[in-house]
């Protein structure tokens, strides 16, 4: 799918960089330098840089035991609890919570996203006020260690990244303990039921239960 299907590109402070992309996976390419350029601009009367390319809103709740690495923006009023690890190339938007013992690396987090409970989230993007359940996990790398493959229109294609994680649109509520596959694209406002095993396409407005039980929503 394409960018502007899957994301309200307005709920993020990177919007101007996304909006460049047909397809939302491109944009993890040049995230770092994009973070960097951005965080130099930002406004210092709602932004402190902690230490060198590291801002945080002053708005947002920090834990003393995070752990926060570079390049990465923290936005207002988001929460970032204990012992979770953003281990750079990170946008964490306006009112996210990553919780205890979460980690997240070159991705994007829209606005009001929740990784509250033990996820992992890497080379993904997270629309609007998703969420993923406890222990759900963007898995980005596969176990052959090939290049990632995608479907777009009904095609597999293979990428050129080694690391791609999942693309989850907007209002997407993944289950407890479910696995997005590398390279998975859920439209928006889809459901994952828990302890899924997510692979491919799924449709927006849809239920995910299993690879063959996925139904549209009334």
């Amino acid at each position: 799918m394409k960018t502007t299907e899957l994301f309200d590109l307005s709920k993020s402070v990177a919007e101007s960089f996304l909006s460049q992309f047909i397809y939302p996976e491109d944009a993890l390419f040049d995230l770092s330098f994009f973070i960097t350029e951005l965080g130099n601009k930002l406004d210092k009367e709602k932004y402190t840089e902690v230490k060198k390319n590291v801002w945080i809103a002053k708005s947002a709740k920090v834990s003393s035991n995070a752990t926060i690495l570079p390049p990465c923006i923290i936005d207002e009023n988001a929460e970032i609890r204990q012992c979770a690890f953003i281990r750079g190339s990170v946008i964490v938007g306006k009112s996210c919570v990553v919780g205890n013992s979460s980690e997240v690396k070159n991705s994007i987090l829209f606005d009001s996203v929740q990784v509250p409970h033990f996820n992992y989230v890497g080379d993904s993007i997270l629309g609007f006020k998703s969420h993923l359940g406890a222990g759900a996990v963007t898995s980005n790398v596969k176990s052959d260690k090939t290049n990632v493959s995608i479907v777009r229109d009904g095609e597999k294609i293979v990428t050129n990244r080694k690391k791609l994680g999942a693309m989850v649109g907007d209002g997407v509520e993944v289950g407890c303990g479910a696995v997005l596959c590398p390279g998975t694209i859920i439209g928006r406002d889809t459901t994952v039921y828990p302890l899924s095993l997510v692979r491919g396409y799924v449709p927006a407005k849809s239920i995910f239960k299993d690879k063959n039980n996925i139904v549209v929503k009334e």
